[in-house]
C-alpha cells in the first residue's frame, strides 16, 4: 500500500547523510541512551516488589491476599494512564522549550517521584508516586526520540533506533540485578536505586545542547507556533489517526502478551508442583528469554528497514509476533516446550524499536515530540484496558485463551501499518 509522502523540513546543516558522527552527535546519543535506560530501570522496580510491597503497605497482610492483587493492579493501572498522559504533556513541552531541556525535565521527573515511593506509608501514597513517575517516564520516550531524529545522520537512524529501543531492555535487566543485589533488604528500598538517573541532569544540561533544527524553527515561527489542536487539523489528522491506530492495536497486544505470558507460565500444571522458589526462577528466565531476543530483534528491524523501509518492517514483524505467538498458545505446552518460543515472540518485538525515528519525522517540527508522544503513549491506555478486558475472558489457570486474543490484533495492526505515511529524508 502506498500514500503520500509526508512533507518534512529540510534538515539543517547539523543532519547528513555522511557516516562521520559529531561529538554532539554522540552527546546526544548518549544522553538518549541512557535516560531510555533508567526509563527501563524505573518502569520496572515496581513490579519486582509489587506483591510483598503492597502486601506490607495493606498491613502486612499474606501476598496471596485478593486485596494485594486488587490494590497491586491499581496502582499499575495509575501508572500506565500517567506513562500515557506523560507521552503527551512533557511531549508539549519538548516542542515549546526544547529537547535537552524538556529531556531533562522528564529524567527528574521519574527520578524523583520513584525515590519517593520508599516513603509510602498507605497504598494510594505509592499509587501517586508511581502515577507521578509515569509522566516522566511516557515522557521520555517521546523527547529523546525526537532528540536523536533531529541530530543523527540519515544512513544511522535505523541503527540509532535499535541501540536505543535496547536501552530500555539493558534498564530491565538492570532492574532485575538491582533486585537481587537488595534482596536483604525492605521491598521499599528499591526504589531508592530510581534516584540515580536524577544525577544524569546535571550532565545533559551541561552537555547536550537543544538541536538545530528545534532552534531554526522556533525563530521562524515567532508568535504562529502550532498548537496541539493542529495534530487534528489538514494533513495531521490524518496522519494523527493513523499511527494512533497502530499504536493503540499493536501495544495493546504487546502488552497483553508481557502481563499474561507471566501469569500462564507460573499456572502451567508441571510449575505449579514446583517449589515457590523454582516458580521464580522459571519466570525470571522466561523474561529474561523474551527481553535478551528482543535486542537482537531491534537490530534486525533495523537491518531490513535499511532494504523494505520502516512501514514494510513494521508490517512483517507484526505479522510475524502473531504466528509465533499462535504457535506458542495454540495447544497446550509445559514449560520446557514454551521456553523454546519465547526467544521468537521476543525477536518480533524488534519492531517498536523503529516507532522511535519514524513516528518523529511524520509530524511537523514544533509538533513533533508532541505527536510521537500523544500518538504513541495512547496506546498506554488501551493496553491498561485491554489487559483487565482479556483479563475477563481468561479461564482460571490457563490463559493461552487471553494470549491468543492479543495474539490476533497483530494483524489489523500489520495491515494498518501498511497504511502509514512515507517519509522523504527516512527509508521508504
Amino acid at each position: 500500500m502506498d500514500s503520500p509522502a509526508v512533507k518534512v523540513a529540510t534538515p539543517p546543516p547539523q543532519i547528513s547523510t555522511a557516516a562521520r558522527i559529531s561529538s554532539q552527535q554522540w552527546r546526544s546519543g548518549i544522553a538518549a541512551w541512557l535516560g531510555w535506560t533508567f526509563d527501563g530501570l524505573d518502569m520496572h522496580l515496581y513490579t519486582l516488589v509489587a506483591a510483598p510491597f503492597v502486601a506490607q503497605l495493606l498491613g502486612n497482610l499474606p501476598t496471596t491476599d485478593h486485596r494485594v492483587g486488587q490494590f497491586g493492579s491499581y496502582i499499575q493501572g495509575a501508572f500506565m494512564l500517567g506513562w500515557a498522559l506523560g507521552g503527551g504533556f512533557f511531549g508539549r513541552i519538548g516542542d515549546r522549550l526544547g529537547r535537552s531541556r524538556a529531556l531533562s525535565l522528564t529524567i527528574l521527573t521519574y527520578a524523583l517521584f520513584t525515590g519517593l515511593s520508599f516513603f509510602a506509608h498507605h497504598w494510594w501514597h505509592l499509587l501517586i508516586f508511581r502515577f507521578l513517575a509515569a509522566l516522566g517516564i511516557g515522557g521520555e520516550w517521546a523527547v529523546g526520540a525526537c532528540l536523536l531524529s533531529e541530530t543523527w545522520p540519515l544512513k544511522w537512524r535505523p541503527w540509532i533506533a535499535a541501540v536505543l529501543q535496547s536501552g530500555v531492555n539493558v534498564g530491565i535487566l538492570g532492574a532485575g540485578l538491582a533486585n537481587s543485589l537488595l534482596a536483604w533488604a525492605p521491598p521499599r528500598f528499591l526504589f531508592l536505586v530510581g534516584v540515580i538517573p536524577a544525577l544524569l541532569v546535571l550532565w545533559i544540561r551541561r552537555a547536550v545542547p537543544e538541536t538545530q533544527e528545534w532552534c531554526c524553527a522556533k525563530q521562524s515561527a515567532t508568535q504562529n507556533e502550532p498548537r496541539l489542536r493542529n495534530l487534528f487539523k489538514g494533513e495531521s489528522r490524518s496522519v494523527t489517526f493513523r499511527v494512533v491506530l497502530v499504536c493503540g492495536i499493536s501495544l495493546t497486544a504487546h502488552w497483553a502478551f508481557m502481563f499474561w505470558f507471566q501469569q500462564h507460565l507460573r499456572n502451567l500444571p508441571d510449575v505449579l508442583s514446583l517449589p515457590p522458589t523454582q516458580r521464580n526462577q522459571l519466570a525470571s528466565q522466561g523474561m529474561y528469554l523474551v527481553i535478551g531476543s528482543s535486542i537482537l530483534g531491534n537490530f534486525f528491524a533495523g537491518w531490513l528497514s535499511r532494504f523494505i523501509g520502516y512501514r514494510a518492517t513494521i508490517a512483517w514483524m507484526f505479522l510475524a509476533y502473531f504466528f509465533v505467538m499462535a504457535g506458542a498458545y495454540l495447544v497446550p505446552r509445559d514449560h520446557s516446550s514454551l521456553f523454546w518460543w519465547f526467544p521468537a515472540i521476543g525477536f518480533c518485538q524488534g519492531s517498536f524499536a523503529l516507532f522511535t525515528m519514524y513516528l518523529p519525522a511524520l509530524f511537523p517540527t514544533l509538533l513533533r515530540t508532541t505527536g510521537a508522544g500523544f500518538s504513541y503513549n495512547i496506546g498506554r491506555i488501551t493496553a491498561a484496558f485491554g489487559i483487565v478486558f482479556f483479563g475477563i475472558y481468561s479461564d482460571l489457570g490457563d490463559h493461552r485463551k487471553v494470549l491468543l486474543y492479543a495474539a490476533a490484533l497483530f494483524l489489523p495492526a500489520a495491515l494498518i501499518a501498511l497504511w502509514l505515511p512515507r517519509v522523504k529524508d527516512v527509508a521508504q
